[in-house]
């Protein structure tokens, strides 16, 4: 019983530190976060060679550049990947698009079997219409998914 008046008493000190200020706060953290989660997700799927999802496509490996390069080159865009697929999980259950969100994380990192799990979102129709139609409002042809 003592677990949930403690869980009771944050609340009551939650609700009563709230002010119009750190209300507005959070609205605006809320709003920018999906402005630029839209905003990366439009220019994530336009990016992204058509043939991706299919089997036949081949990653291309920068070997001509540095190796520091390729390493922080690597290191950054899994972290952003990372903090997108956590960002998705949470606009899940808030205002946002999570499972959009979710898919560009996971595109942008560079883990083992990630491949069945992109292929399981890209495939429900609501995503991959939403997304083959953002592809040809920029001339861009539709995603090919065996």
């Amino acid at each position: 019983m003592d677990f949930f008046s403690g869980i009771w008493d944050w609340i009551q000190q939650f609700w009563e530190s709230l002010t119009w200020g750190r209300i507005a706060l959070g609205l605006s953290f809320t709003v920018i976060t999906i402005i630029a989660s839209y905003g990366l997700i439009v220019i994530g799927m336009i990016k992204i060679p058509a043939d991706y999802f299919s089997s036949k496509y081949v990653t291309e490996i920068n070997q001509d550049r540095h190796f520091s390069l390729r390493w922080a080159t690597f290191l950054i865009k899994n972290l952003i990947g990372f903090l997108m697929i956590i960002a998705g999980v949470i606009m899940i259950f808030t205002p946002g698009p999570g499972v959009p969100t979710i898919l560009l994380g996971l595109i942008l990192m560079d883990i083992p079997g990630k491949r069945p799990l992109e292929a399981k979102l890209i495939q429900r129709p609501m995503v991959l219409s939403a997304v083959n139609d953002l592809r040809a409002k920029y001339n861009k042809p539709p995603l090919i998914m065996d």
